[in-house]
């Protein structure tokens, strides 16, 4: 038997272990207004966060829960200092863990998440983490759509200063 939970607004905080019992597939979505971490360091051109969890049990008996999840977020490019969109899409696999113990048995295809005092997992800080961490390094445009110059260098790249080489003095010793 397996419960589905789709196209609804999902809650912040879901027991993993009755989940994963249930085998529940939750597709449905986080307001973006929301994720305020994630709305520091860029502007939403979405409102919604699309999200999709999965619930299960591996053979060696780990609750397991996995999804994905998109938004269309604007950036500011780097070079050119312009806004873009970028559309941040993640996938993940986590099991959850109640110590740094469990954390240490996992096998390593697993990434942990810690449960709270109630044993739930806090599913909207965990979508929002892994998009945090899919934003590009360096935000910019494709070249193609950047209005700054292909050829641009940002200030004088100095001369290379000659210096001694430090194993010279090896040279002297033979």
């Amino acid at each position: 038997m397996r419960a589905n939970m789709q196209n609804l607004k999902l809650p912040i905080t879901i027991d993993p272990k009755r989940s994963a019992q249930r085998r529940l597939v939750c597709e449905g979505h986080f307001e973006l207004s929301g994720m305020n971490r994630l709305l520091a360091v860029c502007d939403n051109s979405s409102e919604q966060v699309n999200v999709s969890v999965s619930f299960n049990m591996d053979e060696r008996g780990l609750i397991i829960l996995s999804g994905t999840g998109s938004v269309l977020v604007t950036l500011t490019c780097q070079r050119c200092t312009e806004a873009f969109e970028q559309l941040l899409e993640v996938k993940f696999t986590f099991s959850p863990v109640k110590n740094e113990d469990e954390e240490a048995e996992l096998p390593s295809y697993y990434d942990a998440i810690e449960l709270d005092e109630n044993g739930e997992i806090n599913l909207l800080e965990l979508v929002e983490d892994e998009l945090l961490l899919a934003i590009p390094l360096i935000p910019r445009h494709p070249i193609k759509d950047c209005k700054a110059p292909a050829d641009s260098v940002w200030g004088e790249l100095p001369e290379e200063l000659e210096k001694p080489n430090p194993f010279g003095v090896l040279k002297q010793l033979k």
